[in-house]
């Protein structure tokens, strides 16, 4: 009974589905193409019989007129592509023998056989929608505990910026107190221990002259030959060294300058006067002269080394000088090279400085404690400033309209290719090294979010890294998209010093929108 009645509705509603229109017009564009009325151009550059429509002449300049054949060079032919997406492609790719549309309906006069894959081809889609779907929606779970995390993180950094401000001012007055205790302790430190070091060099002072004295008496009684208590000019003559001009000997005028323009000199006065002008000339007579040492034996480049005679000579030589004092017979040897080490050693020793007393002692303990305390504190107050340094740093970064970034912060990420290692640290730098070696290069360090307006946080920027041979300085674009890991996918070079890099990241991922207000596809 009711089956009639409902036949017209069901009539009328698959006339309202399967609405006619001409070959390649999308179902939003057929109102133009009406059969009872002449046809427009789409441009309306002018107006034509409803029969020229799709007749394969090309009748408008917008090949509006030729929708569903290869006429027109600038027309576009609508695939329905029922099941999948609809697509428009060029007028000029109908039946040229290539199944361009999933529906086939591209090669309906081509006599080429297409296969309908639309409802594979949105089986597909759909699974991959799905997929990523999920993926976004995990994603954006991920990104509200990311948030909660940075919102609780900011907090207790804050409280901990807020926390060191306040102890810096409490460490400065520790700082300025430990210095004035460490500069008052150092004042009598130093004055204690300048007047050791003083006590010290008149010490060295008069053992030096005294030495000097016993030089000067050792030296009068050698030249007093004749035991008289002076030194005349003939017993000064007797030492050839003391040779004002150099011609060998000591002549009696040289000898009277050297004794004081005087004819002799007694005890007092040598030491006052005549051992000054001397002493640095003077040998005593006990020691062996070194003179002839560095001349024998002489070098003889003419004679073949096996010729004897001059060894033979110095044997004699020395054989004629006798064997009674035992450092003649060492004399061509080499000294040890200890010995001069040694007497170094010795003189070192006797120059260095006595230990301090008791009470210089303690001062020096005294205020040696006092810089180590400051010295402890003034650590402390730099490393506190560094912190608080870091925190305020920190703290300034924009890590997004919710801080669903901050958790890159400090963190680096890496991706290793066939040739090179390439390490992203977020808001901070990105670098390439060589698989085989070298150094690092620097591709970029922290710009700026590069995002378009309506989506800032997608793109981040790295500017002015390591200059290019004869090129800009490189840089990188890194675009962030949405995954439920923390990983840089692919790294590429589009442009010469100009890197492109994509970072998977939940705080990339978007509230996953209502399935029933997403767009339906044309069927």
């Amino acid at each position: 009974m009711l089956l009639p009645l409902l036949l017209p509705a069901l009539s009328a509603l698959a006339s309202a589905v399967e609405v006619k229109r001409p070959r390649g017009v999308s179902l939003t564009n057929h109102h133009f193409y009406e059969e009872s009325k002449p046809f427009t151009c789409l441009d309306g550059s002018s107006t034509i019989a409803f029969e020229w429509v799709n007749d394969d002449y090309c009748d408008c300049q917008d090949g509006s007129d030729e929708p569903g054949t290869s006429a027109c060079p600038n027309g576009r032919f609508h695939c329905t592509n029922a099941g999948y997406r609809p697509q428009y492609i060029p007028s000029s790719r109908v039946n040229d023998g290539v199944c361009d549309c999933c529906d086939a309906t591209d090669e309906y006069n081509s006599g080429f056989v297409c296969e309908n894959t639309c409802k594979e081809m949105g089986r597909k889609e759909r699974e991959a929608l799905a997929q990523m779907a999920e993926v976004a929606r995990e994603g954006f779970q991920l990104k509200q505990v990311l948030i909660e995390e940075a919102s609780k993180g900011r907090e207790d950094k804050q409280r901990t910026l807020a926390e060191l401000q306040e102890g810096r001012k409490s460490l400065e007055e520790q700082v300025e107190t430990l210095r004035s205790v460490k500069e008052a302790a150092e004042k009598p430190e130093k004055e204690a221990k300048e007047i050791h070091q003083k006590k010290w060099e008149e010490q060295k002072a008069a053992e030096k002259a005294a030495q000097e004295q016993a030089r000067a008496s050792d030296a009068f009684q050698e030249l007093d030959d004749d035991g008289d208590g002076l030194v005349s000019v003939a017993e000064l003559q007797t030492h050839v060294e003391l040779d004002v001009d150099g011609d060998g000997t000591l002549s009696e005028t040289e000898a009277q300058t050297l004794l004081g323009n005087a004819l002799q000199a007694d005890a007092s006065s040598f030491r006052d006067t005549v051992w000054a002008a001397i002493k640095e000339n003077y040998k005593p007579e006990g020691l062996p002269d070194a003179a002839p040492l560095p001349e024998a034996p002489e070098p003889q480049p003419d004679l073949p080394l096996e010729q004897p005679a001059p060894e033979d000579d110095y044997d004699e030589e020395e054989e004629e000088e006798g064997d009674d004092d035992e450092s003649n017979e060492e004399e061509p040897k080499v000294p040890p090279l200890k010995q001069p080490a040694d007497k170094t050693a010795e003189q070192d020793e006797a120059e260095k400085m006595p230990p301090y007393d008791e009470a210089t002692q303690a001062l020096i303990d005294a205020a040696q404690k006092a810089r180590e305390q400051f010295e402890e504190a003034e650590k402390s107050l730099k490393e506190m400033e560094d912190s608080i340094q870091s925190l305020e740093k920190e703290i300034s970064f924009d890590f997004g309209p919710q801080g669903e970034f901050a958790y890159l912060y400090s963190q680096c990420y890496e991706l290793s290719t066939t040739e090179y290692v390439y390490r992203l640290c977020p808001f901070n730098r990105v670098s390439q090294k060589p698989k085989n070696g070298g150094a690092e290069t620097n591709l970029g360090t922290w710009g700026s979010w590069a995002g378009p307006d309506e989506n800032k946080f997608s793109v981040m920027k790295y500017e002015h890294g390591t200059g290019c041979w004869q090129g800009p300085n490189r840089s990188t674009t890194v675009k962030l998209t949405c995954g439920k890991e923390t990983v840089v996918t692919s790294t590429t070079e589009p442009s010469r010093c100009e890197y492109l890099m994509e970072l998977v990241t939940p705080s990339a991922c978007q509230e996953p929108r209502d399935p029933g207000a997403a767009d339906h596809d044309e069927l």
